[in-house]
């Protein structure tokens, strides 16, 4: 049936207005309850025991003494749980190895990174669980270990797993190595390009491995019935993975687990994976009670994924008339303990915003003794473009070029190629430039001391698989059930839509985020997803929903369907019946709905596609001290293309949060290990991030290119705006003080190093 749905372009009642979030409300209030406020009768304390070693054999775990504690109620290791095939797959964020996650979530014949978890208990009470944890003998062998990327790659480098061989690369080895992967993309003979360039830029840039810094740390509640039903509450981006790994590494079936989501308190992509909730499922099945386990902040530091540290070789050629012929990039990323750093990711996007014929991008995948890690924000993006935007401004200088006008000249559009395959359809990257160019910001004179800096850049954005049901109470108003957390306000976005399309009150709507019995498979919240995939769940069921309501107005009528249409909340009858019926309102229907068949509900499952690709370009000033380094970031704008701002509120603070993490990772932020390859900075004490006296406001400028395969026009925007900010912050100090730092961070003493040169 064809909905009909009347709805006059730019004339929307709700879509890109500020309203309250519906669950606002309950986060200030406290109200709200996230994974460490869930309990249940005769709940036991789960604790994690973790090794101390960056790299060790494990020789033996005797779990007897904690096993006899009084208060223990089970103690499980590596050998508790099932042997796990590799075998790849694709549910969270990025591929995985079924073996590797099972390995990382409990070591068994070696313990790879300080912090990886080596066994486990569950007791009545927390002083308990601590004192079982001390009760178990663990005997280690401690082995040479490997923390950087580049000593990693030696032929004579501590070898982490014996069966790692390097995919990717022609002949395949027959020695192990530290190298997991190697993937490439790209097209035409960069060589070829190069030599036809007049100006080269060819430099190294290193990033390190910082965190997602979300304010909740890792919890879970898990519950496991004499039947083997098992129910898990987590603290998550997709209730839905959870479900699957747990199935999965404890060899369940998903049809016996039951995953409700909690609120979350920041993830950031770092919540797209299992640490702890496998964990606390075998631990309540050893027991047949319900267990928690929470992660202490140094728990989250030591032993959850950050994002990849990197080394990188850029090399970019272009005319003396500002064309860029020729681009090389080599990023080698910080795997951690395992293989799956975001090569793939870091390869597609380092060129993405440029159109070059001749251009390669290579993503080398190495392991080290550091935590597995995980996303964060456009994963591989910023290391990417960090290096490319770096020298991209670099260029530019070279050429006397504004740095503004130099990417406008270059600058991927409508039609353009994509570097990493992919023909460009109506994207938005031209006008976020513009907008720079004419903002005031970028006309403002700056004093001694003081640069500023510009930089671009790029996500994909994805769509898949949602789930969305509305159901018309009997009053009138609609719950709407959907299946993806809500870490940004996602509710607000998708109830503004649900009434745009219904043509009901905003507050007529109630968003509810269902557990995995209760709403079909979706996939997680990431990769700025949400607002246009389940959006489009949301907007479909709605006019689902709208079908039925045509209907039930037509019985009530007497008269067929195609003679019924929706218009603003309303059914109306066409001309040539309108004399003879009243319209009906959605209320009035919902009155009458036991008259025309009963309840009235509207339901959809899509894999979404078309997501439209999302750019931004940033420019910062900044005022470095010349007796200290320390940098003061003056000024910051961001301008983004969101497509459409479904709630302008929230598109600024995604932005504005975004830019506050780029920020941090230019110059504060790093992971800090000792001679013994341990963690020396494993809480916000030590691991420095941005708060509010570090920075300015963070001005943003919405740009509005409309993706048209969206209803509305949604693009993701959550990804974007954390790429461009670590050149922006590069490329302002370069022009403070005359220095190029091609070394993250950028903290005091490097900068301090670099005006001493």
């Amino acid at each position: 049936m064809d909905t009909k749905v009347k709805q006059s372009q730019g004339k929307l009642k709700w879509v890109g207005t500020r309203q309250v979030r519906p669950d606002g409300v309950d986060k200030v209030t406290g109200r709200a309850r996230f994974g460490a406020d869930y309990s249940l009768p005769g709940m036991l304390v789960g604790k994690v025991l973790r090794s101390p070693h960056a790299h060790a054999r494990i020789i033996s775990i005797d779990k007897s003494k904690a096993e006899a504690l009084d208060g223990v109620k089970a103690v499980v290791s590596g050998e508790d749980f099932p042997d796990i095939a590799k075998e790849e797959a694709f549910i969270g964020e990025g591929p995985i190895n079924f073996r590797y996650m099972a390995h990382n979530m409990m070591a068994r014949d070696k313990a790879l990174y300080d912090g990886h978890a080596v066994a486990a208990v569950a007791a009545t009470s927390e002083e308990i669980a601590q004192k079982a944890l001390a009760l178990i003998d663990v005997q280690y062998e401690v082995l040479p270990h490997v923390i950087d990327v580049r000593d990693a790659m030696k032929p004579d480098a501590p070898i982490l797993h014996d069966d790692l061989f390097t995919e990717g690369v022609t002949p395949e080895p027959t020695r192990a190595s530290n190298i997991a992967k190697q993937v490439e993309f790209g097209r035409g003979d960069p060589d070829a390009g190069f030599a036809k360039a007049d100006v080269i830029v060819e430099r190294d840039y290193s990033t390190q491995p910082v965190h997602q810094a979300y304010i909740e740390p890792h919890a879970t509640l898990a519950s496991v019935d004499e039947e083997g039903k098992c129910q898990v509450w987590a603290s998550s981006q997709g209730h839905f993975m959870v479900r699957a790994y747990c199935a999965k590494l404890l060899g369940l079936d998903l049809a016996n687990i039951k995953v409700t989501p909690t609120e979350i308190g920041g993830g950031f992509g770092g919540k797209t994976l299992v640490y702890i909730e496998p964990v606390a499922l075998l631990l309540s099945r050893r027991c047949s009670r319900p267990v928690k386990i929470v992660m202490d902040r140094e728990e989250v530091f030591r032993s959850t994924g950050p994002a990849p540290g990197s080394h990188s070789t850029v090399k970019i050629g272009a005319t003396k008339d500002g064309k860029i012929v020729a681009g090389y990039a080599e990023m080698r990323l910080q795997a951690g303990a395992y293989p799956g750093s975001q090569i793939g990711p870091a390869g597609m996007t380092a060129f993405a915003p440029y159109e070059i014929e001749d251009v390669k991008a290579v993503g080398i995948d190495v392991v080290v003794n550091r935590p597995k890690v995980a996303a964060y924000r456009a994963p591989g993006a910023p290391l990417a473009e960090f290096p490319v935007e770096s020298a991209i401004d670099e260029l530019a200088d070279k050429l006397g070029m504004d740095p503004i006008e130099f990417r406008l000249k270059n600058a991927v559009k409508e039609g353009t190629q994509s570097c990493y395959g992919p023909v460009f359809q109506k994207i938005g990257f031209i006008e976020t430039l513009e907008a720079v160019k004419n903002h005031d910001h970028y006309q403002t004179k700056l004093g001694p001391n003081q640069g500023r800096g510009v930089a671009s850049g790029f996500w994909f954005n994805i769509g898949g698989e949602s789930t969305a049901t509305v159901n018309v109470n009997e009053d009138g108003s609609v719950v709407l059930i959907v299946g993806s957390p809500d870490i940004g306000g996602s509710r607000a976005s998708l109830a503004l839509m649900c009434a745009e399309t219904l043509g009901i009150d905003y507050k007529q709507v109630r968003p509810l985020i269902g557990d995995t019995d209760a709403i079909g498979y979706t996939f997680l919240t990431g990769g700025s997803r949400v607002t246009f995939a389940t959006g489009l769940a949301a907007i479909e069921a709605a006019k689902n929903c709208i079908d039925d309501l045509r209907k039930r107005a037509a019985i009530l009528w007497d008269i067929d369907v195609s003679n019924v249409e929706w218009r603003d909340g309303v059914a109306h009858p066409v001309d040539a019946y309108s004399d003879e019926h009243e319209p009906m309102t959605l209320k009035q229907l919902a009155a009458q709905s036991a008259k025309t068949g009963g309840p009235i509900t509207g339901h959809i499952a899509l894999n979404a596609e078309g997501a439209g690709p999302g750019f931004g370009s940033h420019v910062c000033d900044v005022e470095v001290d010349p007796e200290t380094g320390r940098v003061e970031i003056l000024r910051y704008t961001a301008v983004q293309d969101a497509g459409r701002a479904i709630h302008p509120s929230y598109v600024e603070g995604q932005i504005q949060g975004g830019v506050a993490q780029g920020i941090g990772w230019a110059l504060n932020e790093e992971y800090i290990y000792n001679a013994e390859g341990r963690l020396d900075n494993p809480g916000f004490l030590d691991y420095r991030v941005p708060v509010c006296s570090d920075l300015p406001m963070i001005d943003t400028v919405i740009v509005e290119v409309e993706n048209p395969n969206h209803p509305y026009g949604v693009r993701g925007v959550g990804e974007v705006p954390i790429v461009p900010p670590l050149a922006a912050v590069a490329n302002a100090i370069e022009a403070a003080t005359g220095k190029r730092l091609a070394d993250l961070p950028m903290s005091p003493p490097k900068v301090l190093a670099a005006i001493d040169e």
